[in-house]
């Protein structure tokens, strides 16, 4: 954690205890200092919340809410309190709360820094965050942090394709269910990364959500989450994004602004993300952009797609690869032969596509291994299709010479040749209708 010169108070020792070294953070009537242990001489963080021209009693009701929090925590991923005193000396006049200091770097430093972050990477930052989360949601009253972003978010020995240990630190806006009943609550929070129930003073364990999905597309797209564009005051990121569909549409449901359409809970949405085809379990009424995505359409596009693309190119290669290059052939098979094994071809694609992405890929959570997949499918069936449907429609004199001593050459230019670049145009076809498919996916 980066830190700032802090003057005079470098001389200052709190409590004939804290050595105060340098700042870390300040705001309105407080600070967090950085100092050392002349007990234990161990670096530890230090708040201040001094009476000064901007004091606000909202401020020590958040502080003592603070105090009480941290005294009740115990998670290895969070601060632990050591101590609290009341500061009172002629300079100054307040509290202090000191807690253990992480010596790490916050993702808004790693943001500031260039650094990024990949797929991998950010999920295994939202597993982390949401197993801290479910530790303070499930405490007795829930704790709600109120105010998750890249700056109250530690790592520690990031390496490699690991992002490392995760903290979740200040707990200064930090509130209890239990304060919210009967009582006016404290509107406290980042603009950008608050849900907007958060903003009428309503805070609950799908707020701390939010608050999450905003903070990892702000990693994603390397922007605040208050410049993206808005569409009824969803974030429009993904045209910023290169990710899954699936992991697309789980940040879209941890970012939606309707409290209802998000998350009831952590565990619901880490199971999401760990098998994304439970969303449509637990929201389905979840809005996709465009038409919605469902089985008839999957159906209807992929066969229609394929049957009319694929009769007019396999009809069109056929015509010409018959009548220019093996004029033997043209005299067998032309235009019509053509157009009726790309009719074949377009229409069994079709429906082996449909049939292979609603069983295996629906909803969508590895493009790329769909995209080989049916693309391998495609190349091999409409290749040996290709074949028997040549040799059957080969004149008696094509199979004569093919019985004949130049077989292999006869095979290869009449039959195995036409097949294969059957075989590889419908796998071109059907590359081109699973990246629609991908994008249809996309929420």
């Amino acid at each position: 954690m980066s830190g700032q010169n802090i003057g005079d108070l470098s001389k200052e020792i709190l409590a004939d205890r804290y050595q105060c070294d340098r700042r870390l953070g300040k705001q309105a009537g407080r600070q967090t200092l950085l100092a050392r242990d002349l007990k234990t001489q161990q670096q530890v963080v230090v708040k201040l919340l001094s009476f000064s021209s901007d004091f606000n009693w909202e401020d020590l009701k958040l502080f003592e809410r603070e105090v009480e929090t941290l005294k009740s925590l115990s998670h290895p991923a969070i601060p632990r309190y050591l101590d609290s005193f009341e500061i009172d000396t002629p300079s100054r006049k307040g509290f202090a709360l000191v807690q253990t200091y992480i010596e790490a770097k916050s993702l808004q430093e790693y943001l500031s820094d260039g650094r990024t972050f990949s797929e991998s990477e950010v999920k295994q930052l939202a597993t982390a965050l949401l197993d801290i989360l479910a530790y303070l949601h499930q405490r007795q009253p829930p704790v709600i942090h109120r105010d998750i972003k890249p700056s109250n978010i530690l790592l520690k020995n990031r390496s490699g394709n690991s992002v490392g240990e995760v903290y979740l630190v200040d707990f200064g806006a930090v509130q209890t269910l239990a304060t919210q009943q009967g009582k006016t609550v404290t509107v406290v929070g980042t603009y950008g990364y608050m849900p907007p129930e958060q903003f009428g003073g309503r805070a609950v364990p799908a707020s701390d959500l939010y608050g999450l999905g905003a903070t990892l597309i702000a990693l994603i797209t390397k922007q605040h989450p208050a410049d993206l564009p808005q569409k009824d005051l969803q974030l429009e990121f993904e045209q910023f994004t290169q990710l899954s569909p699936a992991f697309t549409n789980w940040l879209k449901w941890m970012t939606h602004p309707s409290l209802e359409r998000r998350p009831a809970s952590v565990q619901i949405a880490k199971e999401v993300l760990e098998k994304p085809q439970q969303i449509n379990k637990y929201s389905p009424l979840l809005v996709r952009q465009g038409n919605t995505l469902n089985t008839f359409s999957l159906y209807g596009n992929a066969i229609w797609r394929s049957t009319a693309i694929g009769t007019l190119a396999i009809g069109t290669w056929v015509a010409i690869y018959s009548t220019l290059l093996s004029p033997l052939m043209g005299k067998n098979i032309g235009g019509f032969q053509g157009i009726l094994l790309g009719l074949i071809l377009g229409l069994g694609n079709g429906i082996i596509l449909g049939i292979v992405t609603r069983l295996c890929f629906f909803p969508l959570t590895n493009p790329k291994l769909h995209r080989q997949v049916l693309t391998a499918i495609s190349i091999v069936l409409c290749t040996c299709t290709s074949i028997i449907f040549f040799k059957i429609n080969a004149s008696p004199y094509e199979r004569f010479i093919l019985s004949m001593v130049n077989y292999n050459y006869y095979f290869g230019m009449y039959m195995l040749a036409p097949s294969l670049i059957a075989g590889l145009s419908m796998g071109a076809i059907t590359d081109s209708i699973t990246q629609w498919y991908h994008k249809a996916s996309r929420l």
